[in-house]
């Protein structure tokens, strides 16, 4: 691999090249397996440019589909990325993206944004499946800082905490940073300056990425967001962010012209298309590429009393079933689920009971089953409100992000609300 050459491509590792060569992020990463206390992940606010934001998630499939049409649009992309909006690593589906990617664009660039804590176990696996570029976020190099920044990680089944949670995401970055470095890939490093947390550690966090050759340094700023224990925390200013790069040059390179992405960013650096491409990305989104929606022509419905989104998939019993008919949705009829209790037959026969539809809304989804559907071409979509409201837009041209459930998780059959556990 030439380092040279890759580096002059990567808008974000060569900041001469940011207006002449693109990059495109693919939102198909949405799970995390850590919670940062600065981070309120996002799936529907076009207005905001962040990490952990997007209007739409992709499957592999669709974010081949996708990555055809922004090329039509902007054909000076040479970076395909995955930032989110959760952690790249914590879902299968990033890996079965990039072999699709790769095989049908070899030209281009790819690259990864991760927290870490699973790249000991794909560092290997990336470089083989061709990826050039990988961005590991590092805030802290002592666990009692780390227990200040992080509130989780988990780890498979297991859920660590405080100083035991930053002192196992601490030692996977360095292995998985020291094996990339081994298989010859690119390493960038983030490191988000939070003032009052670890404003005084950065250096420090510095000279453990020199010792490991990383290739570049981004010392950013925290982008306080609502809802979030950093909520309040004070912006750094720009004297604080100049010097500490200033001390940090010396041990590595830094990075001084990143524009916090978006999980969907594509464009240039400085000309940002995300906006614009909101509305293919939301097509793409709700399209399986190869299916003939002519064939499938209804959308199946899990509600308690008809009106509202309501159940999660495992708890239905049964589904409505509705078309459109020209301005408006007509009921079909009702479907029965089939029977709990016999494992992943049950989703296998529920791909088949609903064969005909081109969607399944329902309150929340487990991973397995959302698999099982899409893979016969049921698309599986979360979301919460009325019943006509979710139909208008997976007929339409709108995006279901829109509705994104609010409910609770229910045990261990999805996520709980931030706490680590369940899916």
């Amino acid at each position: 691999m030439s380092t040279t050459k890759d580096l002059s491509k990567h808008p974000c590792f060569n900041r001469e090249s940011a207006g002449s060569c693109g990059r495109v992020h693919l939102p198909v990463a949405p799970k995390c397996n850590i919670m940062c206390n600065f981070c309120n992940r996002k799936y529907d606010c076009v207005s905001e440019s962040r990490p952990g934001v997007t209007s739409a998630i992709l499957t592999p499939q669709q974010a081949l589909l996708y990555m055809d049409k922004v090329l039509e649009k902007e054909p000076r992309i040479t970076v395909c990325g995955i930032a989110g909006p959760g952690d790249p690593l914590a879902n299968p589906e990033t890996l079965e993206a990039i072999r699709l990617l790769h095989a049908k664009y070899p030209q281009l660039l790819f690259c990864l944004s991760t927290n870490g804590l699973a790249l000991p176990t794909y560092a290997a696996t990336l470089a083989e499946l061709g990826v050039t570029h990988v961005t590991v976020t590092v805030n802290a190099v002592d666990p009692k800082i780390g227990a200040r920044i992080y509130s989780w990680a988990r780890d498979g089944k297991v859920i660590h905490r405080g100083e035991a949670a930053a002192e196992l995401l601490m030692a996977r970055q360095i292995e998985g940073i020291r094996i990339l470095k081994e298989h010859d890939l690119i390493v960038k490093s983030n490191t988000i300056v939070i003032p009052g947390v670890n404003d005084h550690h950065v250096v420090e966090v510095s000279k453990t990425l020199s010792y490991l050759g990383v290739d570049i340094q981004n010392i950013m700023p925290i982008f306080p967001v609502a809802d979030t224990p950093f909520a309040d925390v004070p912006a750094p200013t720009h004297e604080l962010i100049h010097g500490l790069r200033e001390q940090a040059k010396h041990l590595v390179p830094q990075m001084t012209h990143c524009k916090r992405c978006r999980a969907d960013a594509v464009g240039l650096l400085g000309k940002d298309m995300s906006g614009e491409m909101a509305g293919i990305l939301g097509d793409c989104a709700k399209t399986l590429p190869g299916t003939d929606l002519s064939k499938r022509p209804y959308v199946a419905v899990a509600t308690r009393e008809g009106m509202l989104v309501n159940m999660h998939l495992g708890e239905a019993h049964k589904f409505q079933i509705w078309q459109q008919e020209g301005d408006t949705f007509t009921f079909v009829e009702e479907r029965w689920a089939p029977e709990a209790g016999t494992g992943t037959k049950r989703w296998v026969d529920l791909a088949k009971l609903l064969i005909d539809c081109r969607a399944v809304l329902i309150a929340a989804c487990g991973e397995t089953p959302r698999k099982i559907l899409a893979d016969t071409g049921v698309l599986a979509y979360e979301c919460s409100g009325l019943v006509e409201t979710a139909l208008s837009e997976v007929y339409g041209a709108g995006d279901l992000a829109r509705l994104k459930s609010r409910r609770k998780g229910l045990g261990k059959a999805c996520c709980s609300g931030g706490s680590g556990e369940g899916c």
